[in-house]
């Protein structure tokens, strides 16, 4: 990834706030035919070991993945947060000297590491019962593993594979315009918030958001 200095996140605890509020990451992995592999998987990061924690999560028993993918080179996954299009307009420098083009504002954080594949049971027991407790939380009943019969929740962990990526590299690009002067930023800001006033654009107003605290901040 190309990552220009005054676009780089280093901030531990802010790349990881990335990962858990869009767990949704996409894994990229080479399998033995030295193919690449496109995966979309949710993840949790632990923190452990440090300085870059390990990522954990779990997929179909009939996903060649666990049983094909390369564990002598680094797997890729890669988490998306805030983004959108910018418009010059936005820009006071613009109507002063019109020397602005448009552009592409965005989040990403990038995680590599060697994929390692876990196939046992109670592993996998007790993974999806921290999954589950941890987005039932915000629901008014929440679900539990419990509440699934004995023999069909055996016949679902059957299903399934673990695997985990213990990182060796974890690197973050906060595209919010930096590059830009301050009365820049602002106006896009500005811009952005009057997108998602006027339309309801929810992606806008995260940008938005996102970018009231640039890399570094």
């Amino acid at each position: 990834m190309y990552l220009p200095s005054h676009f780089e996140e280093t901030r531990r605890d802010v790349l990881a706030a990335l990962v858990a509020s869009q767990p949704l990451g996409t894994l990229v992995t080479q399998d033995l035919s030295g193919a690449l592999q496109a995966d979309p998987i949710p993840f949790v990061l632990d923190p452990d070991p440090a300085p870059h924690g390990t990522l954990r999560g779990h997929v179909a028993r009939a996903n060649p993945l666990w049983r094909e993918t390369r564990a002598d080179v680094d797997a890729l996954v890669v988490f998306h947060g805030a983004q959108g299009y910018v418009s010059p307009n936005w820009y006071p420098s613009k109507a002063e000297h019109g020397k602005a083009v448009p552009t592409w504002n965005y989040i990403v954080v990038q995680a590599r590491g060697r994929l390692r594949a876990i196939d046992d049971r109670e592993w996998l027991r007790d993974f999806v019962t921290r999954l589950t407790e941890r987005y039932e939380a915000r629901q008014t009943k929440p679900w539990h593993v419990s509440d699934a019969p004995a023999d069909y929740l055996e016949a679902m962990l059957g299903a399934i594979v673990g695997i985990e990526i213990e990182l060796a590299a974890l690197v973050g690009k906060w595209k919010a315009s930096q590059n830009r002067s301050a009365a820049d930023r602002a106006g896009v800001v500005a811009g952005l918030t009057a997108l998602a006033a006027r339309d309801a654009d929810a992606p806008a107003a995260a940008l938005a958001a996102a970018m009231g605290a640039p890399a570094g901040g």
